[in-house]
């Protein structure tokens, strides 16, 4: 799930603030995204992602993951809670996701057998994601990508 369509990130990347249109995952499953309202501060200790939850999200998903676009699945969708900002410490690799979880970013995972590549610790459990998409790991490297452009790897 290496798709970000974020087509301002590398134009504002240079910038502390500016506004964007895109969107950017918030789960695993396909059509699970919410739409970019603001970006600032990108690559800094103080990097924010604004979003919303919009009906066309809500739509992309029920065409998408659940394969049916019906009023009730475009409302159980809209009705998901998640937060309408993320944020990052780029510096230190500390990001939050769309659930308004904590996760660290480590480097390069030193373990040779692991399908992760990079070390992307949830600092509740301390646990570090295994690179499958039920550990979060896809999803939260493009969130960290997308927060902290310049100092995310781009092949997670």
């Amino acid at each position: 799930m290496k798709r970000v369509t974020l087509t301002a990130v590398l134009l504002t990347s240079m910038t502390s603030s500016s506004f964007a249109s895109g969107t950017i995952y918030y789960g695993s499953r396909a059509g699970m995204e919410v739409t970019i309202v603001s970006m600032s501060g990108l690559d800094t200790s103080h990097a924010e992602i604004r979003a919303k939850h919009t009906r066309a999200n809500a739509i992309a998903f029920c065409r998408e993951y659940v394969q049916k676009v019906t009023p009730d699945c475009i409302r159980q969708e809209l009705s998901t809670p998640l937060n309408d900002v993320i944020k990052a410490d780029c510096k230190i690799g500390i990001f939050t996701d769309f659930a308004g979880d904590r996760y660290q970013f480590l480097g390069r995972n030193p373990a040779p057998d692991s399908v992760a590549k990079y070390r992307l610790a949830n600092l509740q459990t301390n646990d570090d994601a295994d690179g499958s998409s039920a550990s979060g790991y896809p999803t939260n490297m493009v969130i960290f990508r997308a927060l902290c452009p310049r100092t995310a790897p781009a092949d997670y």
